[in-house]
């Protein structure tokens, strides 16, 4: 955990946030700045930079994260009529918080290209 880590404070609830699924590895959040109608932050608990920083023993806890996004897909009532989920690295890639987070994003058409 990074006490400089914005997404490990809310992990560690020493920052507020709307929670809405936490299991062994991942806890789920809304954003603050929602780009959808649902758009939800899933993160691991351990504090891992991004994607580009995942090993094989991580195989676990990205399978619990992409369960987690579908239960919460159907929670929101996007489940059938479509969501993304996506993840960004580095700065040329969108990521401006240095934590592995994936948007679960829904709730109006998506486009693409999406950048």
């Amino acid at each position: 955990m990074s006490s400089s880590c914005v997404f490990c404070r809310i992990v560690a609830r020493d920052q507020p946030a709307d929670i809405m699924h936490v299991s062994d590895n991942v806890v789920a959040f809304r954003d603050i700045n929602p780009q959808a109608p649902t758009h939800i932050q899933l993160v691991p608990k351990e504090h891992i930079e991004s994607a580009a920083d995942l090993e094989e023993r991580h195989a676990g806890m990205l399978a619990e994260l992409v369960r987690a996004a579908a239960h919460l897909a159907n929670a929101e009532g996007i489940a059938d009529s479509g969501w993304r989920l996506v993840t960004n690295v580095g700065p040329e890639g969108g990521q401006h918080v240095y934590h592995l987070h994936f948007h679960l994003l829904g709730g109006r058409q998506m486009h693409w290209p999406p950048g």
